[in-house]
C-alpha cells in the first residue's frame, strides 16, 4: 500500500483502528502520520503519531506490549486505516486487553477466536471449486456425497465424545479434546459445503434461537 494513496487530514494524520488479527476484536485507536505508516510497513512493528506529545512512538517501546503487524488496509474513502495485529500483551495503557469497555465500565469477555473459522471455510470452499486440489481429503469426502461426509462426521463426533470421557477420568488432556473437537468442526463445515449450504445459514439459525429464548 502506497503512503501517497492515503487521504491524510489537514494535519497530515489518519486514524488507525487496531484490531486483533485472530479474534477481530477492536483493541485501540490511535493516529498515524506518513512516517509512522512507513515505519509500520517497513519494520512490521506498529508505530503511531502522538498528538499530545507531538512525536512519533512505537507501541510498546516502554511497556513491551508491542503490536506486530499482520495486515493493514484503508477504508473505501482511504481516510481511515484498519490495522490487524498480533499483540504482545495488553493493548491499552491501563493494562487492559482492549481500550474499549462496556458502557457500565466492565471489560467485555475475551473473544474466543471464532473469526479463525472464516479462512477455514474459505479453504474448504476453494478446494472444492479448484480442480488442482483433486485428491485432497476434502475433495474425496465431497465426491462421496452425504454418505461420506455424514459417516465421517459421525465418526469424528464419536471420537470427541470418547475424548471427553477420558478427559473426565483424567486419562486425556485438554489438547486431546481440542484436537477431536477441531476434527468435528472441520468435517461439519465440509458437510455443509458439500450440501451447497453456507455456514452463515447455521449462524443465522443460532441467532434466531437466541432472540426467542
Amino acid at each position: 500500500m502506497s503512503e501517497l494513496s492515503i487521504a491524510w487530514d489537514d494535519r497530515g494524520l489518519v486514524p488507525a483502528i487496531v484490531q486483533h488479527h485472530r479474534t477481530a476484536e477492536v483493541l485501540m485507536m490511535a493516529w498515524m502520520d506518513r512516517e509512522a505508516l512507513s515505519l509500520t510497513l517497513s519494520s512490521g512493528q506498529v508505530h503511531f503519531w502522538s498528538r499530545s506529545r507531538r512525536k512519533l512512538w512505537k507501541k510498546g517501546e516502554t511497556s513491551g506490549n508491542t503490536l506486530r503487524l499482520v495486515e493493514i488496509a484503508p477504508d473505501c474513502d482511504r481516510d481511515t486505516l484498519v490495522v490487524k495485529v498480533k499483540p504482545a500483551g495488553p493493548a491499552c495503557h491501563t493494562g487492559r486487553r482492549t481500550c474499549f469497555e462496556n458502557l457500565d465500565g466492565r471489560d467485555a469477555p475475551a473473544p474466543q477466536g471464532f473469526a479463525d473459522l472464516e479462512p477455514l471455510w474459505q479453504t474448504i470452499a476453494d478446494r472444492i471449486s479448484s480442480a488442482a486440489t483433486t485428491g485432497s481429503h476434502t475433495v474425496r469426502l465431497v465426491e462421496g456425497g452425504p454418505p461420506a461426509t455424514g459417516r465421517k462426521l459421525i465418526e469424528e463426533a464419536s471420537e470427541l465424545a470418547e475424548a471427553a470421557l477420558l478427559h473426565h477420568s483424567g486419562r486425556a488432556d485438554d489438547r486431546r479434546v481440542a484436537e477431536e473437537a477441531g476434527d468435528v468442526i472441520y468435517h461439519l463445515l465440509v458437510l455443509l459445503a458439500e450440501r451447497g449450504m453456507t455456514a452463515r445459514g447455521v449462524l443465522d439459525e443460532l441467532a434466531s434461537r437466541r432472540r426467542t429464548s
